[in-house]
């Protein structure tokens, strides 16, 4: 009985430092963690929307008649 009982309390204790380890390594590590998370968002969005800067892509002309946007109605 006390040989479990050891082992619980040394299974414990190596949760607890675990937890402790890692809580600590993302404090100390936490601007980079986002910097990372940021630029890995930005990649992910940079492919949702096209870039202006590409010859392909002709810019709107202002003065052309274009349909626009449809009028805004509200649901009341």
């Amino acid at each position: 009985m006390q040989t479990l009982i050891n082992i619980l309390a040394l299974s414990s204790f190596v949760v607890s430092a675990s937890v402790v380890g890692a809580g600590s390594y993302v404090y100390l590590n936490k601007e980079a963690l986002i910097e990372k998370a940021k630029e890995a968002a930005m990649e992910e969005v940079k492919g949702m929307f096209p870039s202006f800067d590409t010859p392909n892509l002709p810019l709107p002309n202002p003065g052309t008649n274009s349909p626009g946007l449809p009028p805004v109605t509200l649901p009341f």
